[in-house]
C-alpha cells in the first residue's frame, strides 16, 4: 500500500521510551535505534522526533516537575544533553552521524526562519545525517508558551509536513486507534485503515496518556497535518519487537491515508504559524471561499478579532465562530474595522489608500 516510501519520520513518545520506573529504557530505545539503522541502510532517509528529555531531567535532579514552569524547564535543560548522548552513542555503534535540532513554534511561524531551518534539515538528510528533534522546553518560559509545541506529535507532523516526508509513524505504547477504548472495552477493535479523518474519528480518540504530554487526540490531529500534506501517517506500539521493521507491514498498527497535498507555502500558512487575530464573516464570504475558491473581500467581514499587522496570519471563522480558514491578510485590524461590510472600490476612499481588492487572496487563503 505505501509504495515508493523514502523518507520517513519517526516520533517516540515518552512513555515508549521509560521503564515502569521512570527511567530511560536502554533496551528499548536501542531496538529501535537497530532497527533505523537496517531502514536507513536499504537508503531510507530517517528523521527522529524524540520526547524524554523532561523526564530524564527530573529524574536525574529529583524533582517534581508539574509543580512549575521554571522546574520544567531546568529538567529539560539537564535532562536534554542526556538524551542526546544516548541516541548519538546508539547510532554511532551503527557508524550513522547525527545531529541535535530544538525547536520553537516561532521556528515555523517567521517564513525566513521557516525556511532556512527547512534548508538546514534538507542539507543535513543530503549528507546521510540522522536529525534527531525535540522541542526547546528549557527556553521557553511561560509567557512565551505561545510559540512552544504542546506535544511532540504536533511537532513531529509539521516536521514531516514541512521536510516532504513520505510517512510519519508515532511510536506509542497503544497498538494504534480502536473504535472504542480499549482500556475500557475488552472487545475495542483495531481500526487499521482511516481513509478520511472526520468528526467521528476525532472523537474515538480520548484524554492524554500519564506522563506524556500527548494522547490518541494529539495524534489524531498529527495525522490530519500529514495527511492533509499528502504524506502517510501510522499509529504503532513500540512494545512490539522490531516494530520499526514492521512499519510498512499492512496488519500492524493504524494508517491514515493522504487526502491532499497543499503546496509548501499553503502548509505554512495552515498548520505552522501563530495566528494573531481573526475575522469573523457572513455565510456568503464563507460560501465563497469553501465552495468555489474565492479570496476574502471587505464587504464579507462581519467582525475582527485582535490586533494585528498586514502580512500576518489570521484565523477566519463564521458566524458560529469556527474557524474554517487561514490565510495572509493584506490589511492591518484597523483598516479592516473601518472597511468591513464595504464593497472594494470603497476601499481607497475609507483609508485613502489600497493595497489590494482583496483583503486575503486566495493563493494566501488555506481551508481548514
Amino acid at each position: 500500500m505505501m509504495e515508493n516510501i523514502d523518507r520517513i519520520v519517526f516520533k517516540f513518545g515518552t512513555n515508549i521510551l521509560r521503564n515502569p520506573q521512570g527511567e530511560i529504557s536502554l533496551s528499548h530505545l536501542y531496538s529501535f535505534i537497530e532497527d533505523m539503522s537496517y531502514l536507513y541502510k536499504q537508503g531510507k532517509e530517517i528523521l527522529v522526533v524524540t520526547s524524554g528529555a523532561v523526564g530524564l531531567g527530573a529524574k536525574k535532579l529529583n524533582i517534581d516537575t508539574s509543580i512549575s514552569t521554571t522546574l520544567k524547564q531546568a529538567a529539560a535543560s539537564v535532562g536534554q544533553p542526556l538524551l542526546m548522548s544516548i541516541w548519538q552513542d546508539g547510532f554511532e555503534k551503527y557508524g550513522i552521524t547525527t545531529a541535535q535540532i530544538l525547536l520553537t513554534e516561532e521556528d515555523f511561524a517567521n517564513r525566513k526562519k521557516y525556511l532556512s531551518l527547512r534548508s538546514t534539515l534538507s542539507k543535513l538528510l543530503e549528507n546521510k545525517v540522522i536529525p534527531i528533534i525535540n522541542q526547546n522546553d528549557a527556553v521557553s518560559p511561560s509567557e512565551l508558551e505561545h510559540v512552544c509545541f504542546s506535544d511532540n506529535d504536533k511537532l513531529s507532523s509539521i516536521v514531516a509536513s514541512k521536510l516532504d516526508a513520505d510517512l510519519l509513524v508515532m511510536v506509542s505504547d497503544i497498538d494504534g486507534l480502536f473504535d472504542k477504548n480499549p482500556k475500557e472495552y475488552k472487545d475495542a477493535k483495531l481500526i487499521q485503515r482511516v481513509e478520511k479523518i472526520t468528526s467521528k474519528i476525532e472523537k474515538l480518540a480520548k484524554g492524554a496518556s500519564q506522563g506524556g504530554r500527548g494522547g490518541m487526540i494529539t495524534k489524531i490531529s498529527a495525522a490530519k497535518v500529514a495527511t492533509s500534506s499528502g504524506l502517510y501517517a501510522k499509529i504503532v506500539n513500540g512494545t512490539t519487537p522490531n516494530i520499526i521493521k514492521k512499519v510498512f507491514d499492512d496488519d500492524i498498527g493504524t494508517i491514515f491515508i493522504p487526502s491532499k497535498n497543499l503546496s509548501h507555502k499553503k502548509r505554512w500558512i495552515a498548520y505552522a504559524t501563530n495566528i494573531m487575530g481573526k475575522i469573523k464573516v457572513n455565510e456568503g464570504a464563507k460560501n465563497a471561499i469553501v465552495n468555489h475558491q474565492k479570496s476574502l473581500l471587505s464587504i464579507g467581514i462581519v467582525d475582527i478579532e485582535g490586533n494585528f499587522k498586514r502580512g500576518e496570519i489570521v484565523s477566519i471563522v463564521d458566524s458560529s465562530n469556527d474557524e474554517f480558514a487561514r490565510g495572509i491578510t493584506n490589511y492591518s485590524s484597523g483598516d479592516i474595522e473601518k472597511i468591513k461590510g464595504n464593497h472594494s472600490d470603497k476601499i481607497c476612499e475609507i483609508l485613502g489608500h489600497k493595497f489590494d481588492d482583496d483583503v486575503v487572496i486566495k493563493d494566501n487563503l488555506v481551508v481548514i
